[in-house]
């Protein structure tokens, strides 16, 4: 399998100009010291809320007219549906997203707001069954995150931090980002390695579902079972192995993987939601929990960067992790 190129990632950035705002990077002095900042890149920001249109939208931008004539069909996380069909509603082609059973009716009004046919399936069957759709009725099937376009898509994300870094004089040392499937940190890895090399990639993974991790540092992919990664509150993350093609590109590109717990992810949300005003999905809030818990295990000095990936999370629980006391951390700013 082929890594991206420079030049991939360039045409993937042109090609979406039109369809994404680029992020800011966001100072967060309230988890920064003196030898230790900390910046928040927040795709929360992104018009379906997370930073799943950019893949998607890359995907569908590059299909032919007559393979988008035909339609596109995916069995998707909420995130990548409500991106697959905004995507889809801007370009004027049918989009069919098959969601787990238990998806909130929010979420699926909010898929079908764009234009978009949901289907219905237990969280198992999502993706055999878009397979179906697509093989009885010719619909381009558009994967998640283990995919060349979806990947480069992603990849602007890493552009945008390189580029931001650079004019505005930012000491960036590290880039911490999320691991499920491996899209996105795949993308943001290969961006700021192949501009920035002496930037460090660390992903982030609950401990709960830590198969990416385990995948890197034994050099082979591996699986963990669906129940053991489904008691992650992180449940975008809670992937039971990392893609093949993305994990070709966490060899190449990524520095580490670390991991945090349940409670970190809670308080992660807490913290961002009190000092930044950010409400954030679970699955967002571990690289801040990395930064905040995990000093050790990161490069000690200089700007991190914690990729926010999404925002869409239940109200209720935003509402719940908001009002919990998060732990304790080492605040040196004041």
């Amino acid at each position: 399998m082929t890594v991206l190129t420079f030049n991939d990632i360039y045409a993937a950035r042109q090609r979406l100009e039109p369809v994404i705002s680029p992020t800011p990077l966001l100072a967060a002095p309230w988890a920064s010291c003196g030898h230790r900042t900390l910046l928040l890149k927040p795709e929360n920001l992104q018009v379906t809320g997370s930073f799943k249109i950019r893949g998607a939208a890359n995907f569908l931008l590059r299909l032919p007219a007559s393979q988008r004539a035909r339609g596109v069909v995916a069995g998707a996380s909420a995130n990548h549906g409500r991106a697959l069909a905004h995507a889809a509603r801007l370009e004027g082609v049918k989009a069919t997203i098959v969601l787990p059973s238990t998806t909130p009716e929010a979420t699926i009004d909010s898929v079908t707001g764009q234009g978009a046919e949901v289907r219905l399936a237990p969280a198992q069957d999502c993706a055999r069954l878009a397979g179906q759709l697509a093989e009885e009725h010719g619909h381009v099937l558009v994967p998640p995150f283990d995919d060349p376009d979806i990947i480069a898509g992603q990849a602007t994300v890493g552009l945008e931090i390189a580029e931001e870094a650079v004019a505005l004089g930012l000491d960036v040392t590290t880039v911490l980002v999320p691991v499920g499937g491996g899209g996105l940190i795949a993308g943001v890895a290969a961006a700021l390695k192949l501009t920035r090399p002496g930037i460090k990639v660390v992903g982030v993974e609950p401990e709960l579902a830590a198969d990416a991790q385990e995948s890197l540092h034994r050099g082979r992919r591996v699986s963990w079972p669906a129940e053991r990664v489904a008691r992650t509150l992180a449940d975008s993350l809670g992937t039971t192995t990392v893609g093949q093609l993305a994990f070709e590109h966490l060899r190449a590109f990524v520095d580490d993987i670390v991991t945090v717990t349940e409670d970190e992810i809670a308080s992660g949300v807490a913290l961002l939601a009190r000092h930044a005003d950010m409400s954030v999905e679970p699955s967002a809030a571990v690289t801040t929990a990395a930064h905040l818990y995990h000093e050790h295990d990161l490069p000690a000095a200089g700007s991190q960067v914690a990729v926010i990936s999404g925002g869409n999370i239940d109200p209720a629980l935003f509402a719940r992790l908001r009002e919990e006391i998060p732990l304790p951390f080492h605040n040196c700013a004041g």
